[in-house]
C-alpha cells in the first residue's frame, strides 16, 4: 500500500490497453509491416498457435476474441488471458530463450489476425523507441494480469471470481453494462476457475438477488455497485 492507495487484485483475464501499436510507426515502417504481414481469418474454436510450437511470428488480433491458455496433463485448460482486438499474441517470443510458444491460443469467436514475422518486429523495436515502449508496456500488463489472476484464483471465493469475470466483460470487452452472452457456461467456468455447475448456481443466485438479468442471450448488470463490492471482497 502506497500513499493511501489500495491495490485491488482481480482475476480478470482481460487487459485495459487498447489502440494499435502500428499507429506509432512511420509510413516507411508501416509499409514494411504490410509487405511482410498476412491476415488470417479463424472460425470460432480454431487454434491459432500451439503450446510447444516454433515461435517465429507474432499475431495482432484485429477482430474477435482469443483465449490464451496452458494445456495441462489433466486435460483442463488453464486460462492465462483473454485477448480482444488490438492485443498481440506471442510477445514473449521477441526475447532470448523463448524459441517456442509457452501457451496455446484458441478463438472464442470468429477472429481476424494479422501475422508478422518476429524478425520484422525486432527491427521495428530497434528503430522506433515509442513503438518499443508500447511493446514493453503491453508485456508488463500481460504479466500483471497473469500474476493477479493466480493470486485471486487461489484466494478469492467463487462469487468474487465470477463477479470479476462479469465486470471485466462489461468494462473491457463490450464497454457496456448490457452485453451479449457470447461465451458458453463452460468457457465462463474456465475463466473463473470453477465448475460449470458452480457457474449455473451463481448465475441463478445473482438473478435472484437482482444483481443481473439475462434475457435473449444478453446479460445486464442491474446493481453495478454491489457487483463491484462482491468482486472486491472476494
Amino acid at each position: 500500500m502506497t500513499s493511501g492507495m489500495e491495490v485491488v487484485q482481480h482475476s480478470c483475464a482481460i487487459g485495459k490497453k487498447s489502440g494499435s501499436c502500428i499507429d506509432l510507426l512511420t509510413k516507411q515502417e508501416r509499409d514494411l509491416v504490410h509487405s511482410k504481414a498476412a491476415e488470417v481469418n479463424y472460425r470460432k474454436g480454431e487454434i491459432i498457435c500451439k503450446q510447444g510450437g516454433l515461435a517465429n511470428q507474432i499475431m495482432i488480433v484485429r477482430e474477435g476474441l482469443v483465449k490464451i491458455y496452458m494445456e495441462t496433463n489433466s486435460g483442463q485448460d488453464l486460462v492465462l488471458q483473454i485477448m480482444p482486438s488490438m492485443n498481440i499474441i506471442g510477445l514473449s517470443a521477441l526475447f532470448g530463450g523463448n524459441s517456442v510458444y509457452q501457451f496455446s491460443a484458441r478463438t472464442y469467436l470468429d477472429t481476424k489476425v494479422q501475422v508478422i514475422e518476429i524478425s520484422v518486429v525486432k527491427q521495428l523495436i530497434r528503430s522506433n523507441p515509442e513503438f518499443a515502449l508500447h511493446i514493453v508496456g503491453m508485456l508488463a500488463e500481460y504479466n500483471t494480469i497473469i500474476s493477479g489472476r493466480f493470486f485471486c484464483l487461489t484466494h478469492k471465493q467463487t462469487y468474487g471470481r465470477f463477479s470479476d469475470v462479469i465486470l471485466c466483460l462489461a468494462n473491457r470487452i463490450y464497454k457496456d453494462k448490457t452485453f451479449p452472452l457470447q461465451l458458453s457456461r463452460k468457457e465462463l467456468a474456465e475463466i473463473a476457475g470453477m465448475s460449470i455447475e458452480s457457474v449455473a448456481r451463481i448465475l441463478t443466485r445473482f438473478k435472484e438477488e437482482k444483481l443481473i438479468e439475462i434475457d435473449n442471450k444478453q446479460i445486464r448488470i442491474l446493481d453495478y455497485e454491489r457487483m463491484c463490492e462482491i468482486s472486491f471482497k472476494g
